[in-house]
């Protein structure tokens, strides 16, 4: 690694190369039909395939839970719409990260960098891969549950696999998640079509006006707010083609683009799947079972009902490649902001893919599989990812007021950030009055990363003793970090030999 011109035989460079005109950057490799696929692919993982009745517990009846999926389509729209505009006025690879840290300053963009780092990003992609590996390994043991060394083994095969793929080709990336993507489209427009052909032979009493508002249980404010933010949550990921922005064929047309083409698309299959699943189960069926899609085609595919879990699979395993692809652009663009170490913030010179930030990334995921606590982490880091959107699409109003003459290629009215404001606002204060506790750990989580902000970058002029223990320290950690995962996975291969 150096930092000056390229020479022969060097393997990555640095960030100041590609301003400097050598030519080292991030590829424009990602067109119209790729943006989609990562919008679509990071939105639609096994959620609604698998428990898509956490609405429809708390909306208390089918027709409002289908109020409440079309009601937080329309408003992530908004939101979308709110990036999309802030995407084309500062298009930096990073997201949510990047135009934080350039509207409220460095500190507010470091906690959202630290917690996403921390927490979110590791947590999400090690439950996506064992989601992937029980649907998986669920056929093999039809009697009995898998064990848990061969599903954090077969998780971890998944990460290495797909972390290889992104670091050799950029190209190859995308086309992975194009590939997976319209897989788990197919297998959604399957089940789309199947109650379709259901309402025609006359199963359509759960959509009846009469019996579609009966509720099983009492309306409750509280309740129907709940349903709200599960909404949101299965909505997740709606941001991540942001953090991609650099890496986009013609972002100031291709990303506002992908946006409209994308959230409308999710909107209708999430609101027609959940019509489908009426049409084969009552409200009770549906919230007794743990695999709403799965327990849909037992009932309507007879001997094709293996077609729901192997899409299960299919779509987790896009889930994976679509979140690995765009976290590590955010570990990236922080480093190259200086808020990380710089050597995530290095480009393979030849294939223009950031490998130490996808090899961090995939690390920091593997750790996560050998902890039993990923579960209670992600409860604790949901209220701040959700605050951070929240955070960002006010910038936009600000930025409004800071730099009125600034250039905006997508200009959205006002009305769109405020309505979708009083939303996140509505949701934030019913959090933080249903939950306390566990949103107060996650905003301690969050502020643990002050204190690293003041001695890693708001000090500046470090002795350079100081640096070179960090240094060391960084190194050692990583180290150990590594053997331990090895061994860790090593173990868990033993374990599997044995169970076989």
């Amino acid at each position: 690694m150096t930092e000056g011109p390229r020479q022969r035989g060097t393997a990555l460079a640095a960030p100041e190369r590609a301003a400097s005109g050598s030519g080292v950057a991030l590829k424009k490799d990602i067109g119209l039909m790729s943006a989609c696929g990562i919008i679509v692919g990071n939105i639609i993982g096994s959620g609604i395939f698998v428990s898509p009745k956490g609405v429809l517990e708390n909306a208390s009846s089918v027709g409002m839970a289908l109020v409440v999926w079309i009601v937080t389509g329309i408003i992530t729209a908004v939101g979308a719409l709110c990036y999309a505009e802030l995407g084309v006025t500062i298009p930096r690879s990073g997201g949510d990260y990047s135009y934080v840290k350039d509207i409220f300053g460095g500190l507010a963009g470091f906690l959202r960098l630290w917690i996403a780092v921390l927490v979110i990003y590791p947590t999400n992609q090690a439950v996506i891969a064992l989601t992937f590996a029980n649907y998986v390994l669920q056929p093999l043991f039809p009697t009995c549950l898998p064990p848990k060394s061969g599903l954090h083994l077969l998780a971890a095969v998944c990460l290495l696999l797909l972390t290889w793929v992104n670091c050799y080709s950029v190209r190859w990336a995308t086309r992975v998640q194009d590939v997976f993507t319209t897989g788990k489209l197919l297998a959604l427009g399957l089940i789309i079509i199947m109650g379709l052909v259901q309402i025609c032979k006359g199963e359509y009493y759960w959509l009846e006006p009469a019996h579609a508002f009966q509720s099983f249980q009492n309306y409750d404010v509280g309740l129907i707010a709940l349903a709200f933010l599960q909404g949101s949550f299965a909505y997740g990921g709606w941001n991540f083609l942001n953090y991609v922005t650099e890496e986009l064929v013609d972002p100031y047309r291709n990303l506002p683009r992908a946006i409209f083409i994308s959230i409308p698309l999710v909107t209708f299959v999430y609101v027609f799947a959940n019509i489908a699943y009426v049409t084969a189960m009552s409200p009770q069926e549906l919230l007794a079972s743990n695999a709403v899609a799965v327990t849909f085609g037992e009932k309507l595919l007879g001997v094709m009902s293996w077609i729901m879990p192997i899409s299960v699979a299919l779509s987790t395993f896009g889930g994976v490649n679509g979140s690995l692809f765009t976290s590590s652009r955010l570990f990236f663009a922080g480093a190259r902001e200086g808020h990380l170490p710089r050597l995530l913030a290095m480009i393979h010179v030849e294939r223009c893919t950031p490998i130490p930030a996808l090899l961090i990334t995939c690390v920091s995921t593997l750790l996560m599989l050998c902890t039993s606590d990923m579960y209670t982490l992600i409860n604790y880091v949901g209220f701040i990812n959700y605050l951070f959107y929240g955070v960002t699409v006010a910038g936009q109003i600000v930025l409004r007021i800071k730099a009125p003459d600034m250039p905006r290629p997508i200009k959205v009215s006002l009305a769109w950030p405020v309505t979708y404001l009083l939303f996140w606002a509505f949701l934030l204060i019913f959090s933080l009055y249903s939950e306390p506790v566990v949103c107060g750990i996650g905003l301690a989580i969050m502020l643990s990363g002050v204190p690293i902000y003041l001695l890693g970058v708001y000090w500046e002029n470090k002795p350079w003793r100081f640096n070179a223990f960090v240094g060391m320290v960084v190194t050692w950690l990583s180290y150990y970090t590594s053997v331990y995962t090895l061994i860790h996975l090593k173990g868990q291969l033993s374990l599997a030999d044995s169970a076989t």
